[in-house]
């Protein structure tokens, strides 16, 4: 079984299409924000604010500038204190527990959150990792869940043939970064990436973009 595997053993080495890429850490592979977004000068992230009524949770993230060099928006998740930079032509929100990123047609979806690692009955990010993993394949049988370890100390799990949402035309893949509080190692800062399957190819490569220009208030 892969959580008691992962335990005792050390976390297992990625599914073999993503082996290679993530090795040790995570890279963009030559991708960059223009290949994941729409040069609209940042425009859809603000353009977004018309579409929420009144009564909801959530609120529309700050923008905090445009980098038009790579077509890319960096933005303030206050309720996580996370700051990331984004691919023009999404949209991002917040509902006071995570940030909330995505492409206009929530193809590929993106959640920021902070991570007790305590109050999720672990002792660390290691054991985290290795128990969502287990728990994921223990609750839904048909997926395919493995972690490793970065060398930054961060833990990278890839979901693979998790079943559609509503909004989706198939499988998906997930992708998890724990990156865990270099001076307190019982918090951390989850990020997920979740996108079509047939486009997972390039899901280390985003994961790489975002979480490389990501700024974490500790």
């Amino acid at each position: 079984m892969f959580l008691a595997g992962a335990l005792v053993l050390g976390l297992a080495p990625l599914a073999a299409p993503f082996a290679a890429r993530a090795a040790d850490r995570l890279d963009a592979g030559g991708l960059t924000f223009r290949d994941f977004g729409t040069p609209d000068n940042g425009s859809s992230y603000t353009r977004g604010e018309q579409s929420i009524g009144g009564g909801t949770s959530q609120s529309f993230t700050r923008v905090l500038g445009i980098d038009q060099a790579s077509q890319a928006v960096r933005l303030r998740f206050g309720s996580v204190n996370v700051e990331l930079l984004l691919p023009m032509g999404w949209q991002a929100s917040e509902d006071g527990e995570r940030g909330i990123a995505y492409t206009l047609d929530k193809r590929i979806r993106l959640i920021v959150w902070r991570v007790d690692f305590a109050y999720e009955g672990v002792k660390d990010a290691e054991h985290y990792a290795a128990t969502k993993a287990g728990s994921m394949k223990a609750r839904r049988p048909g997926v395919q869940a493995q972690a490793r370890k970065l060398s930054d100390g961060s833990f990278v799990i890839v979901y693979e043939n998790v079943p559609k949402g509503p909004s989706d035309s198939g499988p998906r893949t997930v992708f998890d970064l724990v990156v865990p509080n270099p001076r307190n190692p019982k918090v951390g800062v989850l990020v997920t990436l979740g996108m079509p399957a047939n486009e997972a190819g390039r899901g280390l490569q985003l994961l790489a973009l975002i979480t490389q220009n990501m700024r974490i208030d500790w």
